[in-house]
């Protein structure tokens, strides 16, 4: 269970674009603990500078400012690379609706820049970051790769067309890429501030601060919230999958369902706080339930997470106590 028994030759090298941002991050700092050599490529638009000091004097460590809509710079990136973990794209929903054309470039051609660079460099591995948003309008749960609804915003999109274009370089190309479809993944160094904020560190902070936090919609919605650490293990499975597993995409999660009235609740009695929420109107483009069958991943990549909600949102209050 886990990534404590995943090995790899000594020498492997990792690329990890969108290194300086939370997943990202959390994959460069666990790689090096592992004893492996980790490039990171972020152009630290959403990720943040802070995230790179964690690492630099490590001399295993090497960071690279750039983006990966500039095709010279993936090339740069991937020379001399292994296994590329591919975190850089923008997230949100919402601002993707505001933003239509900067996720087409960002996120469908800066990864599509990411598998050429990997494929004319020898890249054995190509991991990259999905989403369980491609899901769409498709009611049944639990989620199930294959059974996939319309599309409900620009991001659902664009992590779509990735795993289109990624099955074309492993049918055509000869490149192993493998999609992790995450589901709502949240941890240590996520994010707590700004409009796009994800739900559990924006409520922790404004719960630690006395303020008074909005759920969009009626907090009946549910979520199968999945622990950093489940993500990092699917990850690193992933660069060890046979050949016969590529060109697919896999759901990555605990396999949970969790609703967010009742985690906007539970946090208030981890802190020790009485404050109501406000009721704000429901977001455009989300989801109203998400709970995935991760069968498909646990028998193609071995993938068999630890983390259940409960351990992952204590883990993940204590680091915001001391680190907000």
């Amino acid at each position: 269970m886990g990534y404590q028994n995943v090995y790899f030759p000594e020498d492997s090298v990792f690329l990890i674009t969108g290194g300086a941002g939370f997943i990202g991050s959390n994959l460069c700092e666990t790689i090096l603990k592992l004893g492996y050599k980790v490039r990171c490529l972020d152009d630290l638009s959403t990720g943040k500078q802070e995230n790179v000091d964690l690492f630099i004097d490590n001399l295993n460590y090497e960071f690279i400012k750039g983006d990966i809509k500039e095709f010279d710079v993936c090339m740069k990136a991937c020379d001399g690379v292994d296994y590329v973990l591919n975190q850089a794209a923008w997230g949100s929903v919402p601002r993707s609706i505001e933003m239509p054309l900067f996720y087409c470039a960002n996120n469908i051609m800066g990864t599509l820049n990411m598998m050429e660079a990997a494929k004319q460099n020898g890249v054995k591995k190509f991991v990259y970051a999905s989403s369980s948003s491609v899901y769409g309008d498709e009611p049944k749960l639990p989620k199930i790769e294959g059974k996939e609804g319309n599309l409900l915003s620009p991001y659902a999109v664009s992590k779509r067309a990735d795993e289109e274009w990624a099955k074309q370089y492993t049918r055509h190309y000869s490149l192993d890429t493998y999609g992790l479809r995450y589901f709502n993944v949240f941890g240590r160094r996520q994010d707590p501030n700004g409009a796009y904020a994800a739900v559990i560190p924006k409520f922790i902070r404004q719960l630690l601060h006395g303020e008074v936090p909005t759920i969009n919609g009626d907090g009946k919605q549910s979520r199968d919230f999945t622990y950093i650490e489940n993500v990092i293990e699917a990850n690193l499975k992933a660069c060890l999958a046979p050949s016969s597993a590529a060109g697919e995409a896999f759901n990555i999660a605990y396999g949970g369902r969790e609703y967010l009235i009742d985690i906007y609740y539970g946090l208030t009695e981890a802190l020790g706080v009485n404050i109501e929420p406000n009721f704000g109107p429901e977001r455009a483009g989300d989801i109203k339930h998400s709970n995935a069958d991760i069968s498909k991943a646990k028998k193609l990549l071995g993938y068999d997470p630890d983390w259940s909600f409960e351990q992952g949102i204590k883990a993940a209050i204590e680091w915001y106590k001391e680190n907000i």
